[in-house]
């Protein structure tokens, strides 16, 4: 069941992912469906990675906020995370999508996903409840 201020994090944690995530928000371009969001994404050396969605006219070749800021983890050497988080404007927490779902799992596992919204509503849950019975490297 998901929990607030759970997922083995401190309250301090959690803002810190949050605040990134917030900031990464700013940067969206959404053109589209205006629907802004920012992910943030923490490596186990410590350092956090934030990401915006990115609309294409095409909507086919946009890309999630979840998966921007893995791919710039990845492109700067970066392979272990611990947390990730993901902040909407909407009433209801916002989850990652399908794809991103099988991507947090890929590169980062069981990690904890913190969900927020500009109200201050957050929402911890291990990527495992998001995301049961995954398609991985041990199906290969």
């Amino acid at each position: 069941m998901p929990t607030e201020g759970g997922g083995g994090m401190s309250v301090s944690e959690h803002e810190s992912l949050i605040s990134a995530a917030r900031q990464a928000r700013e940067n969206a371009h959404a053109p589209y469906s205006n629907f802004r969001v920012g992910a943030a994404l923490r490596a186990t050396s410590g350092r956090i990675f934030g990401g915006c969605n990115v609309e294409n006219a095409t909507y086919g070749l946009t890309v999630c906020a979840e998966r921007v800021a893995i791919f710039k983890a990845i492109s700067e050497g970066e392979r272990g995370f611990d947390a990730i988080s993901v902040v909407t404007d909407t009433d209801t927490l916002t989850p990652p999508c399908g794809a991103c779902r099988q991507l947090i799992w890929e590169f980062c596992g069981d990690v904890p996903v913190v969900m927020a919204n500009l109200k201050g509503k957050i929402e911890v849950i291990q990527m495992g409840q998001l995301f049961p019975r995954p398609f991985d490297s041990s199906h290969l």
